[in-house]
Formats: C-alpha cells, structure tokens, sequence
C-alpha cells in the first residue's frame, strides 16, 4: 500500500471523516425524522424523512441511513456496507461515489454494497 493510501484510506484520518458524516446525519436525521429512530444493524435509522431530504430510496451518511419508508433487512444490509465504506474512505468517500457515477448498476460502492439488497435489481 503507498504511504498516501494509508494516511487516507482505513486511518485516522477517514475515521475522522466518518464520525464527521455521522455528526452531519444525526443531526439531519432528528431535523427532519418524523419517525420512529433506531439503531440497526450498526446503524442510526431516521424513517419519516421528507424525500427532498435525501437520494433514491435512502441515503447513509456516516453511520445515519435516511429514508421515508425504505427499512427491509436486505436494505439495511446494504446500507452497513455503505458504513464500512465511510469508514474506509472517510471525507473522501462523497467525492469517489460522484466520481464512480450515478448509474447504481456501474457505481462500483453500489455493486460491493449489493445490487439486489439495495433494491436495484427488482
């Protein structure tokens, strides 16, 4: 692994990012949840969000996962995956998913996540 990979990737650094993202979810989760929170799955789960509230049928932001309605257990599978890979790459995470593109069947962070337990395959 280069030096540059390991100061961004699995480190401080990226663990720093993440707590980041999930302090932006937590705190974006109780503005605008108007259901039921939990923790699942290693996961905050905000539900009753506003869909102008976040991206397809969910988005994960750090360790938050925001959604309307969208909380099946393949779902939340998918979605620890996507907490791993905040966890991995941290800040940069954002940028390398709008980078990997929008398109879920080519978005290499929505193929690791599974395809079919996000719901994209049905």
């Amino acid at each position: 692994m280069s030096p540059v990979r390991g100061i961004l990737f699995d480190s401080p650094l990226s663990r720093l990012g993440y707590l980041y993202a999930t302090a932006v979810g937590l705190v974006w989760g109780f503005v605008w949840s108007t259901g039921r929170v939990q923790r699942r799955d290693g996961l905050f789960v905000f539900t009753g969000m506003p869909t102008w509230t976040f991206g397809r049928g969910g988005s994960c932001v750090g360790g938050c996962y925001l959604t309307a309605h969208n909380v099946s257990n393949d779902v939340l599978e998918h979605e620890a995956v996507h907490k791993q890979q905040w966890l991995r790459y941290g800040f940069l995470f954002p940028l390398l998913y709008f980078i990997a593109g929008r398109d879920p069947l080519k978005n290499r962070f929505e193929i690791e996540a599974g395809l079919e337990k996000g719901g994209y395959l049905r």
